[in-house]
């Protein structure tokens, strides 16, 4: 069984499928996906976010390539959440400290993708924070 109804806003880029799905007497929270956008010294950067039970799934970039993807989730045994590289360039820490990052701050499991060029240093830290800004504003899509 199957119930809610299907949104979107096309002015804020968020739309998805809300309500209670059940199936076999489980109940689970439906995917909602989120886009915004951002011109970052003078590149334009990409956010995707699909939201879903206990996480969410983050993609970073300028075309559309999944070139990497790292998880993190917290531990009770470790104050820094475990992560773990599962796609992509194993020298390219920049998704695994992303998702790590994510998964301090918001307590959940994180997927993230970081598909910018690693030119500028000043890049990274300036995404991160346009990330920061739409967890602050919208905490609902993450």
């Amino acid at each position: 069984m199957s119930y809610g109804v299907w949104n979107q806003d096309i002015g804020s880029g968020s739309f998805g499928y809300s309500g209670l799905c059940s199936g076999n007497g489980a109940e689970f929270e439906a995917i909602s996906v989120h886009n915004f956008t951002e011109k970052i010294l003078e590149q334009v950067v990409h956010f995707h976010v699909m939201k879903f039970s206990g996480g969410f799934f983050l993609w970073v970039g300028s075309a559309p390539v999944l070139s990497n993807l790292a998880v993190s989730m917290s531990s009770r045994y470790d104050s820094m959440p475990l992560s773990t590289l599962v796609l992509g360039d194993p020298s390219n820490t920049a998704p695994n400290s992303l998702a790590q990052r994510l998964a301090k701050k918001t307590n959940k499991q994180v997927f993230a993708s970081y598909s910018l060029p690693m030119t500028d240093s000043n890049l990274s830290l300036l995404v991160e924070n346009r990330i920061k800004k739409e967890l602050e504003l919208h905490p609902e899509h993450f």
